[in-house]
């Protein structure tokens, strides 16, 4: 039997629909729900070693200021994963839009750089979200 894995940190977004948010984490991104509780609307999320939390939005949430769409506004959470065509062709399928399309990055780490495909989609309330495949690294340039 494998070892339960547990990130050290593992993100959780306030969303207005739980009902609205799983279809598109579980069904289009590929997440499966480790557990879920129903009071309030929550799911913890996990793919690979991706873990994500999801809260619907409550009057007793630690919420620090007022919450205007898109949410999450100033960051993106990348996630890495060991092949991100799949979800690519899932999302084609259903229409959904990416906020920026696939490419290749490379970023300097040091004297070397390291390498990725990544492409960013919004969630239902508009969280941007950045799957990466890791390319490995090569000499800066």
């Amino acid at each position: 039997m494998d070892e339960v894995y547990w990130n050290p940190m593992v993100p959780e977004l306030s969303v207005t629909s739980l009902a609205a948010s799983l279809p598109f984490y579980t069904g289009l991104l590929g997440f499966t729900v480790r557990y879920q509780r129903d009071d309030p609307p929550f799911a913890y999320l996990e793919q690979q070693q991706v873990q994500l939390m999801l809260e619907q939005i409550h009057p007793a949430g630690w919420l620090t200021g007022v919450l205007e769409p898109p949410l999450g506004r100033g960051i993106n959470l990348q996630m890495e994963l060991t092949d991100i065509q799949p979800l690519l062709a899932r999302l084609a399928l259903a229409g959904v839009a990416l906020y920026r399309p696939l490419r290749e990055s490379w970023y300097p780490v040091g004297n070397m750089s390291s390498g990725q495909r990544e492409f960013l989609v919004q969630d239902p309330d508009g969280y941007l979200l950045r799957f990466v495949q890791h390319l490995g690294e090569r000499p800066a340039f």
